[in-house]
């Protein structure tokens, strides 16, 4: 390659962190036997549900906009399994917006949420414990999608939430815990 095609792709912050800061201290506060062995963040995947969906839907196109600037990856639409006369659902019908993020997306918008989008939840005193599963994975809600400085607040037509959810390799709470307090994820005291 010649030095004008070669680029040079920077890690992203939050992967650095990981890798000289949080896989060292993991080694040595649980005792483990190498790097393969410490949990790390496997994807991001982050859920919008919008039940007016089925009847509007320019209301799912512009969550589909703010979703796909929030996380960098344009969103897939989710669909209702079957129908549900109670809820005025058809089969098929858009119901919410879904997207995956792994590797770099991902690090970008952790570091993002971490220390940006935090900051901008009002009365946050940190998130609940008690949201891993089995697995160690954990999942928190937001209220609103306008904490994220990419979303401008005039252009929201509806104040959308939505579950963001971390996958970590390993499978132990603890582990899982420390890791995202080891990566700058806030725990309520």
């Amino acid at each position: 390659m010649s030095e004008k095609t070669a680029t040079i792709i920077k890690k992203p912050r939050l992967q650095e962190r990981y890798e000289k800061q949080v896989v060292p201290a993991m080694i040595k506060e649980f005792g483990l036997k190498n790097a393969l062995a410490v949990p790390r963040v496997q994807k991001v995947v982050v859920n919008m549900g919008i039940k007016e969906g089925a009847v509007d839907i320019k209301l799912i196109d512009q969550a589909r906009e703010e979703l796909t600037m929030i996380a960098g990856q344009r969103p897939v639409i989710t669909r209702a399994k079957k129908s549900i006369s109670n809820f005025k659902l058809r089969e098929g019908a858009p119901i919410g917006l879904m997207v995956t993020l792994r590797k770099r997306r991902m690090y970008e918008f952790m570091d993002r949420f971490f220390n940006v989008a935090m900051p901008r939840i009002k009365d946050f005193h940190g998130f609940s414990l008690r949201s891993f599963d089995a697995n160690g994975n954990y999942t928190l809600g937001l209220q609103e999608q306008i904490i994220f400085p990419e979303i401008e607040y005039d252009q929201v037509k509806k104040v959308q939430g939505m579950d963001i959810t971390f996958v970590i390799s390993g499978g132990e709470k603890e582990q899982s815990k420390r890791l995202l307090e080891l990566l700058g994820f806030p725990f309520r005291k």
